[in-house]
């Protein structure tokens, strides 16, 4: 395959929202029991309970589809899951008969004997060729306890088995929200705590709408930066600055699969290139320069912004419930011509040094929110918007006070999103049992002409 014909492969099935070679896709486990970012290629593959299953069957597939582990003559391997008209008329029938429920648990004692089907029969069974749903049917067969639980109490068998026994896959498309509740469940701390409500507030209050330039500080590994692209969609500019030498870790954004379009809008300057020329470089930016020289040799330890392979490490070192897939050999159709997160022409930064930035956005919860907005509000255009985010309310309120004071912007006010969980099902719904008490805070307004 020639490599425009190549191309012209990848954007229809990017606008066909299929699954291409090359591209990220977000793995979910057994409805959220376990996360991962995977790159998809013929050769990746990806360990399910004590099977390693090939990610080759998932190639060419659209994004939502559903895949369940089966045992082959050789190897496991991922089986689509096609949903039949049978199965909801099933999942209707178990909701009637819930909400006609009468029976109760009562009379039932916890053993260890209610299973006939010991763990030999079911190797023997799977030997044979059985599949993990004939597997499930056959333990429920042979519960002597089953036919006696609540409708309730079945389903919640039935799903523990399946499990177990028949993992599912679901095949997501990595965008800001679906990136956004993965990290915020499994590693809040790696994108400063920061929920998906107040990612997406703080993308309306700062006005991110289609041809804006944005100016963006985003020590959050890239997630701000990945979703202010994601809605610009290849349209304006995301302008990543950084204090000190070399620019923070973008590593979030390369799962977004961007088109070659946004990923040449998404660029980089430092914010002493930024600044007008005829301003000499102050005191306090020298201050800010070398804190984010030592946090950047901080994030060296950690992450190398150069390569998204990295993480596999920093992943597997937290939590086994979420880690990232990555190729060991990278196909030559999916080298992308174009880089994301290069560094910004100067005749665009000379653009913004006459015009000024249509929007400011602030995710740095390791640095004073004043000592860096006094900074960069001056680089934004009269009446732009502007947000920070921060975790915690206090830095958050000093700064505004603080802007108050230099009369640098009007509208200031502090933001905190609230956000909770619902489980709807036929007789139990209720919020979920476990949610989280915050998701940071937000000090949003809009920027003026110092009197």
């Amino acid at each position: 395959m020639s490599t425009r014909n190549s191309e012209e492969f990848l954007s229809g099935n990017q606008s066909r929202r299929i699954t291409w070679e090359g591209c990220s896709v977000l793995l979910d486990i057994n409805d959220g029991d376990r996360v991962l970012f995977a790159r998809l290629s013929s050769g990746a593959k990806i360990k399910i309970g004590n099977k390693n299953c090939s990610l080759q069957p998932l190639i060419g597939c659209p994004f939502g589809s559903s895949f369940q582990v089966e045992v082959g003559e050789d190897v496991p391997f991922l089986s689509r899951v096609v949903p039949t008209t049978e199965g909801n008329n099933l999942e209707e029938k178990m909701d009637h008969k819930i909400m006609d429920e009468h029976r109760d648990n009562r009379a039932l004692v916890d053993n260890n004997t209610a299973q006939s089907l010991t763990g030999e029969d079911i190797d023997d069974m799977r030997r044979k060729g059985a599949t993990g749903n004939e597997i499930v049917e056959a333990l429920i067969a042979n519960s002597t306890t089953f036919e006696n639980k609540t409708a309730f109490s079945q389903e919640k068998y039935r799903i523990k088995k399946q499990k177990k026994y028949a993992p599912r896959v679901l095949l997501r498309r990595p965008f800001a929200r679906s990136i956004c509740d993965a990290y915020f469940k499994k590693h809040a701390d790696k994108i400063g705590f920061l929920r998906v409500d107040t990612l997406s507030l703080l993308l309306s209050l700062a006005n991110v709408t289609a041809h804006s330039d944005v100016l963006v500080l985003d020590m959050l590994d890239g997630l701000v930066t990945g979703a202010v692209a994601e809605r610009l969609g290849g349209t304006g500019y995301v302008c990543n600055t950084y204090c000190g030498i070399n620019p923070y870790p973008i590593n979030i954004v390369r799962m977004f699969n961007f088109s070659d379009e946004t990923c040449k809008r998404t660029v980089h300057a430092s914010l002493t290139e930024l600044q007008p020329s005829s301003n000499a470089t102050s005191t306090s930016v020298d201050q800010l320069e070398d804190v984010c020289s030592i946090r950047n040799q901080q994030n060296e330890k950690t992450l190398s912004p150069s390569s998204a392979i990295d993480l596999v490490h920093v992943e597997e070192r937290s939590s086994d419930d979420m880690e990232i897939v990555n190729n060991i050999v990278a196909s030559p159709k999916t080298i992308r011509s174009v880089k994301i997160g290069e560094k910004a022409p100067p005749e665009v930064i000379k653009f913004w040094k006459e015009n000024g930035f249509s929007s400011l956005i602030i995710a740095a919860p390791d640095l004073d929110p004043w000592g860096i907005v006094k900074e960069l509000l001056p680089l934004l255009s009269y009446s732009a918007p502007f947000v920070i985010y921060h975790q915690y309310l206090q830095p958050l309120a000093s700064c505004m006070h603080n802007l108050q004071i230099e009369k640098m912007g009007i509208s200031l006010q502090i933001s905190e999103p609230w956000l909770r969980e619902y489980q709807v099902l036929p007789s139990r719904s209720h919020p979920h049992m476990q949610m989280s008490s915050s998701g940071g805070y937000l000090l949003s307004g809009t920027r003026t002409t110092p009197t």
